[in-house]
């Protein structure tokens, strides 16, 4: 079957042919998202996903018939006609991953997890992300190269619920097989030991930026545990929450003081020890690229995608002059009866 659009012929082929094709003698382009991707493979294809369709033709070999599969077989038509005006042999996969899901055995024995190149609290993070679409009884090959993850995913495990079949640690490598066992999600009613009172409870009072990074990283670590996480910021730990741009809000003198004085978001943040009148809080930060760690403005967005709740203290607002208006997004105010009562839940409570 053929369409011609502008004088550029594309061939199609269903789904069900595709699946019968020696996928070892053609090129298979698909233009799924990398999410979509790492639960769902086609073994030897090209991901190059559509939003970066623009510069990632070029990893295209030319020589052999480019079959390009997207989910629903809207886009690589699209694309499709983009590589025969190149000079491609193209062919669309009409209906896309949906269709041919169909007619294949889609998961594998066991999926892998690249984590070799993050560093805490990335691995677990990752492991836990991905286990939480998977079924109960999937199987999973994690790499790492932390040290911290074989004791790390060995406590994970247990804790969720989930099995470590096995656990190798050679050369620098750390290697788990883990078989999901439980449902793993930071939602409650999707993890038994949540309702146990196994909640988390930070006090958040410091405005140092390494103080700041340990609590983020232990928050995050307690999310992919699918525990219930409070962060409650107070006195210098809301400047931690301020937006880095200045927002326009009406303040007596003694606020407008404060609101000089005090830092302005988390690049302003600095050491409580060796700031080195702000040398110190750069060399950190250049440290934490270079070693790959999440940058501190990274993981409070993890936190935030990973349902940690943010909470800023209303009366050290008053006192400190900071109006709702000036904090980031995604944080809600409370008051000592929303620490105590989330204290009263948790297990764990720490005062940072």
């Amino acid at each position: 079957m053929s369409a011609n659009t502008d004088e550029v012929v594309i061939r199609h082929i269903s789904a069900q042919e595709f699946s019968t094709i020696d996928i070892s003698s053609v090129t298979v382009l698909d233009l799924r998202e990398p999410d979509e991707v790492l639960i769902h493979p086609i073994e030897g294809a090209i991901n190059v996903p559509f939003s970066q369709i623009s510069t990632g033709l070029k990893s295209v070999p030319q020589g052999k018939t480019v079959y390009v599969i997207c989910r629903t077989g809207d886009f690589s038509e699209e694309v499709a006609e983009i590589l025969a005006d190149r000079g491609y042999d193209a062919v669309n996969v009409d209906g896309g991953y949906d269709a041919y899901r169909e007619y294949v055995t889609e998961t594998p024995d066991e999926l892998y997890i690249d984590a070799r190149s993050l560093r805490c609290p990335g691995p677990i993070v990752k492991v836990a992300d991905t286990l939480r679409s998977l079924d109960t009884g999937s199987r999973v090959y994690v790499e790492a190269t932390e040290d911290a993850f074989a004791s790390d995913i060995a406590v994970w495990c247990e804790r969720t619920g989930n099995s470590l079949d096995s656990l190798e640690v050679a050369d620098g490598l750390i290697k788990a097989h883990i078989t999901k066992k439980a449902q793993t999600g930071s939602a409650p009613e999707t993890n038994a030991q949540v309702a146990a009172g196994n909640d988390k409870t930070f006090v958040v009072f410091s405005g140092d930026l390494d103080k700041t990074i340990a609590a983020f990283i232990m928050a995050n670590g307690a999310a992919s545990l699918g525990r219930n996480v409070t962060m409650f910021f107070t006195f210098w730990g809301l400047n931690i929450l301020r937006q880095a741009r200045k927002v326009r809000v009406r303040k007596n003198f003694i606020e407008k003081c404060f609101g000089f004085m005090l830092p302005r978001g988390t690049t302003k943040l600095g050491l409580s020890r060796m700031n080195m009148l702000g040398a110190g809080p750069k060399m950190i930060r250049m440290i934490m690229k270079k070693k790959g760690i999440s940058s501190l403005e990274q993981l409070i967005e993890d936190a935030k995608e990973h349902g940690v709740r943010i909470v800023a203290c209303q009366m050290s607002m008053d006192i400190m002059g900071i109006h709702k208006e000036e904090l980031i997004d995604g944080v809600e105010l409370g008051g000592v009866a929303t620490f105590i009562g989330s204290g009263e839940k948790s297990d764990m409570s720490l005062f940072i």
